[in-house]
């Protein structure tokens, strides 16, 4: 769907306000010996030299952006004086003819300084750069579960006067520190998928190694 057009009146004032400009631009050029297309191109030059201008004002108010802004401005608005009656235009002095023509040469050397000047706009410290996100390990979450203190090894069984083989005294394990070694057995299991071993579960526990090897023995 076509969007309506809303007809402005400042928009209407600029259209009206550059026709009378560009013509008096091409009037005067004409008059100073300008004639064909050459005195169509002045009020192009200097329209688009404004523009230019316009253009780096929005982003630097440096003295070489305010420099051409004046230099563009005087030649517009001096064609459309020098047009109103206050100059033959049949008999052009000869100063008026040397800038007429000398002009595109100075609008050729403003726009190119305005084109290919730096823009003296700082570029962004590192301390203003978006910073990436530091990768931090995250330690083990500690065992919230209070560890039951170990119990003291039991003393050994005198030996039998009788030869026999040797017997292996095996430490008695209380029963809560049974069933706080199946919860931790059971949490390695579902977080690794494979029965916990001694070495773990000892670590775990921080128990003596006799002990874990008793413990597992009774949770498998």
């Amino acid at each position: 769907m076509f969007r309506s057009i809303r007809v402005d009146a400042v928009l209407i004032q600029a259209v009206i306000a550059g026709a009378l400009s560009f013509a008096h631009l091409h009037d005067l050029a004409e008059a100073a010996g300008q004639t064909g297309w050459k005195a169509w191109a002045y009020p192009v030059s200097v329209d688009l030299l404004l523009v230019a201008v316009w253009r780096r004002l929005r982003t630097e108010r440096s003295g070489l952006a305010w420099f051409w802004f004046l230099v563009a401005l005087v030649a517009s608005l001096g064609a459309n004086i020098a047009t109103a009656g206050l100059l033959d235009l049949d008999h052009v002095p000869a100063w008026l003819r040397i800038l007429v023509a000398g002009w595109p040469a100075l609008a050729f050397l403003g726009g190119t300084l305005l084109a290919h000047t730096p823009d003296p706009t700082p570029a962004p410290t590192p301390e203003h750069a978006p910073r990436p996100v530091p990768v931090v390990d995250r330690p083990a979450t500690p065992d919230p579960t209070p560890k039951v203190p170990a119990p003291e090894p039991a003393a050994a069984l005198p030996e039998a006067s009788a030869p026999g083989p040797a017997q292996v005294s095996v430490p008695a394990v209380p029963p809560a520190l049974v069933d706080h070694a199946r919860k931790v057995a059971t949490e390695h299991r579902t977080r690794t998928g494979t029965d916990i071993d001694t070495a773990t579960l000892r670590a775990r526990l921080g128990v003596p190694e006799d002990l874990a090897g008793a413990i597992v023995a009774q949770l498998a």
